[in-house]
This record gives structure tokens, C-alpha cells and sequence, in this order.
């Protein structure tokens, strides 16, 4: 008898953020393959006795490669068991569920997929920063800030400084400073307002305000770690007014931005 794999958005880590079909799959799975971008919080609500395989991967340093993991969800599938593959925010949004599903699509193995909020709509709204607003910006792109292999990042720069445009960059902490740098060459203002949120929508939420012009200096000044998202647009001087997350960690210098 086959299984199936459902690949599951857990969303950016507040469990009052997963989908009520999540949920649901997480208490009936046999088997939970998991990110490390899952909040423990989230973690703790998977049944007692259900079998946890960590398969979490950061910069230069991987408990299971990307080949692995596949190999790992087409073996389950194929076991005749209930897998859920728990991913931080939504599979298909840099949470290559997407390569995950073409090999077990290739392999036979039935899945489905579940979405999650993103870790920039969550994030971004635990910050109190609407990633579009009327007369701020238009329209987002999602981007991630970093590539594999330590290759150096290869954007069209000047496509990306858009001053009617919001950015929310994936993984770029470690860049921060080359991404600023380089949308400010670009033509983009460098007292252009910019965010970093470390941890968003948990208890351990960090935000840090400034500008492309000081917001490195204030980021590592802050002592963020990943994950961290940034935010760079006219919509983060919205911060201030819609911050309606009390949460540890704020740095209040960073509001006089």
C-alpha cells in the first residue's frame, strides 16, 4: 500500500497562523519530515509518539542535502505511511516545495500540497508594515538574499530600484550591507526606509528600523541573527503607527529612523 506526502506551510511561526488543514495533518501523520524554520511552538502541537526526521539546512551546514530530503520523501511515500513535510511559511515561496513535489511526481509518489501565509506577509505585518499601501507602493517582489555555493549575488540592480516598489528579501542578513550598498548605486534613495525582522511573529520577534543608508550598521549593531527578513520601501515608515505587536527585543532607537 503507497502513502502520500503533503507538503505543508507552517507559516512564519505563530501556531494561531496555521491553516485549520495543517493542523489537522499534523495531528494525523504518521511521519512529520521538518524545516528548521519551524517554530518550536508549532512543533509541540504534533501528537506525542508521531515519528520527527530533522531535515533542516542553513548556510555551510546541512543535516540532510536537498537530494536527500527527496530520496527521504519518495522512501516514506512509498512505505504506505502519512507524511506531512513541515516547511516554514508556504512551500511554494522559496520553500522549494516545488522540486520536492516534481521528484515525488516523477516518482509516483501521491502528494498534496498545502499552502502557508508566507514569512513575508507574516512577518511583515507582525512589524506593523503593509508591504503595498496607495500612494507608497505599488507592488512587492520577493526576493532571496543569498545564493548557493557562496556565489555572489547576481541582480539587475537597477530593475530592483524601484522607489514605487516594496522589497522583501529572504536570508539577506548576511548581504545586508552589499544589498543596501548596491540599491543605492542603483539610484535608489539611501534614506530610502528599510526593516529587519528577526524571528517575526513569535515572542522572539526582533525589529530594527533605518534606512538603506544605516540600517546594516543598526542591524549588526542589534546583534541579529537569521532568520531575518528585510524590508526595504517607503511602507516601512508605516512601521511606527501600525506597530500592534507588543513583543521582546524592540530597539527603540531604531523608531527615531
Amino acid at each position: 500500500m503507497q502513502g502520500k506526502v503533503y507538503l505543508v506551510g507552517a507559516g512564519p511561526g505563530d501556531p494561531d497562523l496555521l491553516t485549520v488543514k495543517a493542523l489537522r495533518l499534523m495531528g494525523e501523520a504518521e511521519v512529520v519530515v521538518f524545516d528548521r524554520l519551524v517554530s518550536p511552538e508549532i512543533m509541540a502541537l504534533i501528537p506525542p509518539g508521531t515519528t520527527r526526521i530533522y531535515a533542516g539546512k542553513q548556510m555551510a551546514r546541512h543535516e540532510l542535502v536537498q537530494d536527500e530530503i527527496n530520496d527521504l520523501l519518495v522512501s516514506l511515500g512509498k512505505s504506505g505511511r502519512k507524511v506531512v513535510r513541515l516547511k516554514g511559511g508556504d512551500p511554494f515561496v522559496f520553500g522549494r516545495g516545488s522540486e520536492e513535489a516534481e521528484v515525488l511526481s516523477r516518482a509516483g509518489v501521491a502528494f498534496e500540497v498545502v499552502p502557508g501565509i508566507s514569512s513575508a506577509s507574516g512577518c511583515a505585518t507582525y512589524a506593523g508594515i503593509p508591504l503595498t499601501h496607495r500612494g507608497l507602493s505599488q507592488g512587492v517582489r520577493f526576493l532571496p538574499g543569498h545564493c548557493r555555493d557562496g556565489k555572489p549575488l547576481d541582480y539587475d540592480w537597477s530593475r530592483l530600484a524601484d522607489p514605487d516598489c516594496t522589497l522583501a528579501i529572504y536570508m539577506g542578513l548576511s548581504n545586508l550591507g552589499l544589498i543596501a550598498a548596491e540599491l543605492v548605486r542603483a539610484g535608489l534613495a539611501a534614506e530610502t526606509p528599510a526593516a529587519a525582522v528577526q524571528n517575526g511573529t513569535t515572542p522572539r520577534q526582533r525589529r530594527v528600523l533605518g534606512t538603506l543608508a544605516t540600517l546594516p550598521a543598526r542591524a549588526e549593531a542589534a546583534g541579529l541573527k537569521a532568520p531575518t527578513l528585510i524590508i526595504v520601501g517607503k511602507v516601512v515608515s508605516l512601521a511606527g503607527a501600525l506597530d500592534w505587536f507588543h513583543h521582546d527585543g524592540m530597539d527603540d532607537q531604531a523608531r527615531q529612523a
